[in-house]
C-alpha cells in the first residue's frame, strides 16, 4: 500500500552518500562555482567597457556568459547544500521550478549557439553586408527568440509533468530535478511526456545543429577560398573557440535527453550531467577567452591602466 501513496516531496540521492567524500566534493563544486560566476561575470564586464569589443559576436558571448551563470546557478548551490545536509529533500512544486528553469536555459543555449554561428557565417561569408545584417535589433530579436523558445518548451513540459502521479517510493537517483531521472519515478504513463520531452529537445537540437552546420560548412568553403594564409588563420581562429564550446554541449545534451527512458547506469548519466551542468560552464570562459586574441588585448589593456 506504501508504494501506491501519492508523494509530495522527493528525497534526491545527490552525487554521494559517503560524508567524507561528500565533504571533499563540496569544496570541489565550491570552487567550481566559484571560477564559474567570477569568469563568466568577468567577461560579461570586459565586453561591457571594452570598445573594441563592442560588436556582434560579443553581443552574443557576453549572453552565453550570463545563460552560463543562471545555468550553473539552478544546480550547484542546491547540490552544495544537500552535500551537507542529511536530509536532502525538495517539495514536488521546488522540483519542477528547477527543471523548469533548467529547461529554458538549456534550450536557451542551445539556440545562442546557433545564433553565433549565424554571426560568424554572416561575418565571413558575406562581411560587407556584416553590421547591416547583424544590426543592434536584430541582435536582441535573436536573443529574444533564444528565451522565448525555451519557455515555449518548460511550458510544454513541466504542464505534462505536472500531470502525472508519483508514487513511493519517493527516492530521486540524481543530485538536481532532471527530466530523465523524474520521469522514472512516475506511477502513471509517461508516454506522452516521453514524446514531448523528445518532440520538444529533438526540435531544439535538430533546428540548431542544422543551422550550425549549414553555418560552418558555408565559412568553411569561403575559408577554403581565401589566398593569403593569415586571413585563413585569422577566420579559423574566431570559429574555433565556437566549435569547441558547441562540441561539448551538444555532445553531452543530446546523449542525456534523446533517452529520456534513462537507459545506461546511474553513474554514467550522473557524470554526463555533472559535465554539462557544472564544467562547461566553468569552461567557456576560458574557451573564449585564451583561444581569442581580441579578448586577451582587450584584457590586457585594462590590466595596463590600472593602478
Amino acid at each position: 500500500m506504501e508504494n501506491s501513496s501519492m508523494v509530495t516531496d522527493f528525497i534526491l540521492l545527490g552525487l554521494t552518500d559517503n560524508p567524507q567524500l561528500g565533504v571533499l566534493l563540496f569544496g570541489v563544486l565550491l570552487i567550481v562555482y566559484t571560477v564559474t560566476v567570477l569568469g563568466n561575470l568577468g567577461l560579461v564586464i570586459l565586453i561591457r567597457v571594452s570598445p573594441c569589443l563592442h560588436t556582434p559576436m560579443y553581443f552574443f558571448l557576453s549572453n552565453l556568459s550570463l545563460l552560463d551563470v543562471c545555468f550553473s546557478s539552478i544546480t550547484i548551490p542546491k547540490t552544495l547544500a544537500n552535500l551537507l545536509s542529511k536530509l536532502q529533500a525538495v517539495s514536488f512544486l521546488g522540483c519542477v521550478t528547477q527543471m523548469g528553469l533548467f529547461i529554458i536555459f538549456a534550450s536557451a543555449e542551445c539556440n545562442l549557439l546557433a545564433s553565433m554561428a549565424y554571426d560568424r557565417y554572416t561575418a565571413i561569408c558575406h562581411p560587407l553586408l556584416y553590421h547591416v545584417t547583424m544590426s543592434r535589433v536584430r541582435c536582441l530579436l535573436l536573443v529574444a527568440g533564444c528565451y522565448f523558445g525555451g519557455l515555449v518548451n518548460m511550458v510544454s513540459v513541466t504542464a505534462s509533468i505536472t500531470q502525472l502521479s508519483f508514487c513511493q517510493p519517493r527516492v530521486l537517483p540524481h543530485f538536481f530535478c532532471d527530466i530523465p531521472p523524474l520521469l522514472a519515478l512516475a506511477c502513471s504513463d509517461p508516454w506522452i511526456t516521453q514524446i514531448l520531452v523528445v518532440g520538444c529537445g529533438g526540435f531544439t537540437l535538430v533546428t540548431s545543429i542544422v543551422v550550425i552546420l549549414v553555418s560552418y560548412m558555408s565559412v568553411l568553403m569561403t575559408i577554403l577560398g581565401i589566398p593569403s594564409a593569415s586571413s585563413k588563420q585569422k577566420a579559423f581562429s574566431t570559429c574555433a573557440s565556437h566549435m569547441t564550446a558547441v562540441g561539448l554541449y551538444y555532445g553531452t545534451t543530446m546523449y542525456t535527453y534523446l533517452q529520456p527512458s534513462q537507459r545506461g547506469s546511474q553513474a554514467g548519466n550522473q557524470m554526463v550531467s555533472v559535465f554539462y551542468t557544472m564544467v562547461i560552464p566553468m569552461l567557456n570562459p576560458l574557451i573564449y577567452s585564451l583561444r581569442n586574441q581580441e579578448v586577451k588585448a582587450a584584457l590586457w589593456k585594462i590590466l595596463k591602466q590600472s593602478p
